[in-house]
């Protein structure tokens, strides 16, 4: 009874941990879409009742504003006021809001930010995870390399890359792809892994 519980606990704090983030990160983009919806109405109106675009032109207008929010938040945040205002900013957030600091956190460490290096910084590598000899190989992204020579990897699962398995190896196990890109790397286990054998070409073809 206690491995059974024990198995039904485990399985939904992990389903949990692969919904929540996907969950959190509709409603906030949801409550965005809405906020600005809002603010642009007056002009949406206007363009809808005077040219041939409808609902879809309101939807595609809103959609670049949140881009373009965002890119210019990216380009204050590089300034020394923009990073003073970021930093008290963040400070009384974490104070604040309950769970701000947790997700700060899962962020950074998947994408990268303040002085950390994330998951999309790479380098991407095949791993494997069955030992050098075994040909079963996955592909993975070094997340740290020891001063013993070992790796840190993490292996994304697909379709979904946030989740996924940590694996320490020894360096005869990870053979580093670095003619692959993160993205492309990503790219490819979103799709199940259609269209890995060009990122697994030798470095010279796949440049060719």
């Amino acid at each position: 009874m206690t491995r059974i519980k024990a198995f039904v606990t485990l399985t939904l704090l992990g389903g949990l941990a692969v919904v929540l983030p996907i969950a959190i990160f509709i409603l906030l983009f949801q409550w965005l879409f809405g906020q600005i919806s809002e603010l642009v109405a007056p002009v949406t109106q206007w363009m809808e009742a005077h040219t041939n675009f409808k609902d879809t032109f309101a939807q595609l207008l809103v959609i670049a504003l949140i881009l373009g929010l965002c890119f210019l938040i990216g380009l204050l945040v590089k300034t020394s006021v923009g990073r003073w205002a970021h930093r008290h900013l963040d400070y009384w957030f974490g104070k604040l809001a309950p769970g701000y600091n947790t997700i700060k956190d899962v962020v950074l460490q998947f994408i990268g930010g303040a002085g950390s290096e994330g998951v999309l910084s790479g380098p991407v590598a095949r791993a494997r995870i069955h030992g050098a000899d075994n040909p079963l190989s996955v592909t993975a992204i070094v997340t740290s390399q020891h001063a013993n020579g070992d790796f840190t990897v993490y292996v994304p699962t697909a379709p979904v890359p946030t989740s996924g398995f940590v694996y320490h190896l020894p360096p005869e196990c990870v053979e580093l792809l670095p003619h692959v890109s993160v993205e492309a790397a990503m790219k490819s286990i979103v799709a199940c892994g259609s269209g890995s054998g060009n990122l697994l070409l030798p470095p010279a073809e796949a440049q060719g």
